[in-house]
């Protein structure tokens, strides 16, 4: 395969990543008891997938206050959420972030660093 086609594929491929984190937590239950372990939960569920190399999530404890019920929890929001995934395809390794953007509010895919490795 072609560097550009590599790159094309791990572009693509962070993509998927962060579209899958997004529509598969948000809604998850979530309190200052139980963050840290969703956290490693959904992290994992990136590494289970083909061409990940490393895989991050933070999920925003302020704002986790912030919006916790008089229950002691919350759901998963797009506002709460910071992950930063890097996939391997070939040579072309590929960091992306899916990050709330305050100004738009609205939760951004973007692409961190493209190098061949």
């Amino acid at each position: 395969m072609a560097y550009r086609e590599e790159t094309e594929k791990a572009i693509f491929e962070a993509g998927i990543k962060l579209g899958a984190v997004f529509h598969q937590f948000i809604g998850a239950p979530v309190s200052s008891k139980n963050v840290e372990l969703l956290e490693k939960a959904i992290e994992s569920c990136i590494l289970l997938q083909p061409y990940v190399v490393s895989a991050e999530v933070k999920i925003d404890r302020e704002k986790l206050s912030e919006k916790s019920s008089e229950f002691g929890y919350t759901a998963l929001a797009d506002e709460l959420l910071n992950v930063e995934v890097k996939v391997r395809v070939a040579k072309s390794e590929v960091s992306a972030e899916l990050k709330w953007n305050d100004e738009l509010k609205y939760p951004l895919m973007k692409i961190l660093e493209i190098k061949e490795v």
